[in-house]
């Protein structure tokens, strides 16, 4: 008995140190979410969790672990863009400029090209104090190169651009005017995987130290409990980095991100599958924490069972790992 109790021990180190990630950290109250993002209020520092859904719904806590609680919708009555699914709403950015709180949101229906991106603003981000802006001038049809959802803003030394962009050729990235509410120039593209008959998508910029680093979901993100992808295939985060915001981002070994490079951030392991949608949050207490959703696979595999996962972010080695 003792030797069978140290061989599963030795199992359970050995896959641990096989996949080499951390478990997703606590999460109480409303933990189910998709594309999740995260902000802190500067006045009490409440902490402010918006998701795809519900025309952006939205939680808040004291902490990041929660216990969360679901305020509403940041737009009840959808949004002012003119195309299918501005009643639904995705991919939800939350920005602080200027003292006003931003919320950058996807208007699409799957597998659409047909989409735009949007904006809201609040001073407090309180239910009903949501003002829609409708597009920022980043839309996109069959003509287009790309497919205008999962928007995420950067400031480069003053400097807003937004990034965005999934399948065709993934992520492309646009300037934007000094106030970060339209664009100010044309879009290009910075990671795209032309051997992938999967997306890149769900891209995130962050800064730490000297790199910019680009973060994105790479796979199958949906649908697992009708039809599960081959292993590996499935939703994952990868990352790449650049002396600059705006281009040049290259994976650990030197590949482009602009041609299939890609260095491996998360994956599946043990009970999470499918981990993607994420971003990064300077926390107060974490350090720099890596926010995405996954599939616990102990609950299930459907869409709306996905949950909200976080990891503290170690950058020591030039290179994210959680």
């Amino acid at each position: 008995m003792v030797v069978l109790k140290d061989l599963m021990l030795f199992t359970a180190i050995f896959a641990a140190l096989a996949h080499g990630y951390a478990n997703p950290g606590s999460c109480s109250g409303e933990c189910v979410v998709s594309d999740p993002t995260l902000i802190q209020r500067r006045t009490d520092k409440t902490y402010f969790r918006f998701s795809t859904g519900n025309k952006i719904s939205y939680a808040s806590s004291s902490s990041i672990a929660g216990p969360w609680t679901v305020i509403g919708s940041v737009l009840p009555s959808g949004s002012k863009i003119a195309l299918a699914g501005n009643t639904d709403l995705w991919a939800p950015d939350a920005q602080l400029i200027d003292g006003i709180y931003y919320i950058y949101y996807a208007v699409s229906t799957f597998g659409s090209q047909s989409s735009a991106i949007g904006l809201a603003t609040s001073p407090t981000m309180e239910a009903g104090s949501w003002t829609d802006h409708g597009s920022i001038g980043v839309t996109s049809s069959s003509s287009k190169n790309y497919n205008a959802i999962d928007p995420s803003l950067v400031n480069v030394d003053g400097t807003y651009y937004l990034s965005f962009g999934s399948f065709w050729d993934d992520i492309y990235q646009v300037k934007m005017n000094s106030a970060a509410t339209k664009t100010a120039g044309s879009s290009y593209n910075i990671a795209y995987d032309p051997s992938s008959g999967h997306a890149e998508e769900g891209s995130f910029i962050y800064k730490h130290g000297s790199y910019y680093y680009l973060f994105y979901s790479a796979g199958a993100c949906c649908g697992y409990d009708t039809s599960k992808p081959a292993a590996g295939d499935e939703y994952h985060i990868k990352v790449c980095r650049s002396t600059s915001g705006t281009g040049g981002f290259v994976d650990a070994d030197g590949t482009p991100c602009s041609d299939g490079g890609g260095t491996m951030v998360l994956e599946s392991h043990g009970t999470v599958y499918g981990p993607g949608g994420q971003g990064v949050f300077d926390d107060p207490t974490h350090g720099p924490v890596l926010y995405y959703h996954y599939i616990d696979t102990a609950i299930g595999y459907a869409d709306d069972q996905k949950q909200f996962g976080w990891n503290a972010i170690d950058f020591s080695s030039g290179w994210p790992v959680v």
